[in-house]
């Protein structure tokens, strides 16, 4: 097992630790707002998608959205939290210029999920696990617009009302990197479980990333906190900016002030936004228009009973039932997408093979060239034709790489390309014999150099490999590589 690596700043003065909690907004997936049957569909035009209700029009009197509770209890129960059977909505009073109510409708003493964990994998190949404090219901507020007019703030209501999931960590995190990777977990979790989508470009998925700094083992120091972050990059740059921010101020004799701050993606800096409120400024009380909200114990068995295979569980079944290594099921597990392209390609395939073309080859290309799984030029069926190709040994996996490459730029299957250019393997052996015969005739020298190297008793003399790449150039990549390691050796004496 991979130990936990100890993640320190040095500073002028010594090293520093970094400790970190995260609140995760998740929008959640249902077709109406928390409150109102207003839609929440992305990209509507402005001001479309407003009821009376999210205008705050007198009188207009908020609705709890039942599909909203049951999408919070089954994230709860995917993140191994205890479900209250009895939670409160309150009112959290603040200044939002987008959110025409003047406070938010949220939940705070009282959450509808309690306390939970997760085990997060770190690309180091450790795993360390991060207590949830909490996940409660509240109510996005607007949009903001200050760059159509230099005179005036447009406001759009769109998002005021849609419901979030605020899932609070405990600060369990102990560097960037460890930051970003709860959260591709956290992710993971949500789009599996289909409470929310994960997109983090729309702002459906954003992270308030708590920062302090502390020496080893004192406690813990003063947290700002930077909101809304939406990406896993951006995470680990904002943390990594404020942790040597702190760090500089404390060995200058500062003190670090608690306050919010934003992130500026450009200059990869932190800024100072407000003073961080306790959650006493913000005058919390019963919200008087809705009643308490109690969950019946079946309603949580029957959403328990319907959960779908998380991302901990695909992990394991691709272990067990494929026989990948720990670190390629995680790779395939992690994502949705990767996972049932995967499942697509290897059935009734060599599941190993699968996976090697699947993280290598394909999300290799993939990512270099900055495509979407779900963009990929080539389908999982058409990969799993070439995979077949190879484990039947009608070609090479040197000239599989080949066909995928011409793959990319064409809808033929990989069968079409290899019979159209000729790229079928050679196994005939006394072809191979032939071919063999022939470079060996033309390489005296060579010859014996193997010889004289095997007189001084090495059993694999440098010079075979020279030979392998002759013979295989010989014959254009095709000859079996199995079978030319064989018959050369049985030429040679081996």
């Amino acid at each position: 097992m991979v130990e936990r690596t100890e993640y320190r700043i040095e500073g002028a003065t010594g090293d520093w630790e970094v400790v970190m909690g995260l609140e995760v907004h998740a929008q959640v997936s249902t077709a109406a707002k928390l409150f109102s049957g207003a839609p929440t569909a992305f990209g509507a035009d402005p001001n479309t998608n407003v009821s009376l209700v999210d205008a705050a029009m007198p009188g207009m009197l908020p609705v709890i959205n039942r599909s909203c509770v049951e999408q919070a209890v089954k994230t709860g129960i995917g993140l191994n939290a205890e479900i209250n059977l009895w939670s409160r909505f309150d009112r959290k009073n603040y200044f939002y210029p987008d959110l025409p109510q003047g406070y938010q409708i949220s939940q705070y003493q009282f959450p509808v999920v309690g306390e939970g964990q997760i085990s997060v994998e770190a690309e180091e190949g450790y795993t360390f696990v991060v207590g949830i404090e909490r996940l409660h219901l509240e109510q996005d507020a607007g949009k903001s617009i200050h760059d159509l007019d230099p005179n005036a703030t447009y406001v759009d209501l769109n998002r005021s009302g849609v419901a979030l999931m605020e899932i609070v960590s405990r600060p369990d995190i102990r560097s960037p990197a460890e930051a970003a990777a709860y959260v591709k977990k956290l992710r993971s979790i949500l789009i599996a479980l289909g409470t929310c989508d994960g997109d983090m470009e729309k702002g459906n998925l954003r992270a308030d990333v708590n920062v302090s700094v502390r020496r080893p083992g004192d406690e813990l120091g003063t947290r700002c906190e930077i909101k809304n972050v939406n990406s896993f990059r951006f995470i680990q740059q904002a943390a990594e900016y404020e942790a040597r921010r702190q760090i500089e101020i404390l060995e200058g004799g500062g003190k670090i002030d608690q306050e919010t701050r934003l992130f500026n993606a450009t200059t990869g800096e932190t800024r100072s936004m407000r003073s961080k409120e306790d959650a006493h400024d913000y005058r919390y009380f019963p919200d008087p228009d809705l009643l308490p909200l109690e969950i019946d114990a079946a309603l949580i068995d029957r959403i328990r009973a319907d959960m779908p295979e998380l991302p901990d569980e695909k992990r394991q079944r691709f272990i067990d039932s494929y026989g990948l290594t720990p670190y390629d099921a995680g790779v395939l597990a992690s994502d949705a997408d990767k996972a049932a392209y995967f499942e697509a390609v290897a059935e009734g395939r060599d599941a190993k093979l699968a996976a090697n073309w699947v993280t290598q080859e394909l999300l290799g290309y993939l990512n270099k060239q900055d495509i979407a799984l779900a963009d990929s030029p080539i389908s999982a069926e058409r990969l799993g034709g070439l995979i077949a190709l190879i484990a039947d040994e009608t070609i090479s996996g040197k000239i599989a790489k080949q066909v995928f490459a011409k793959m990319i730029d064409s809808d033929d299957t990989a069968a079409q390309i290899v019979e159209r250019e000729g790229l079928k393997q050679v196994t005939d052996t006394g072809a191979i014999a032939g071919i063999i015969d022939k470079v060996l005739a033309e390489n005296p020298d060579q010859v014996a150099q193997v010889q004289a190297q095997r007189a001084e008793g090495h059993a694999k003399p440098k010079a075979l490999g020279w030979f392998v790449g002759q013979i295989m150039r010989a014959s254009g990549g095709k000859a079996n590589p199995q079978a030319v390691n064989e018959i050369l050796a049985e030429k040679l004496g081996l």
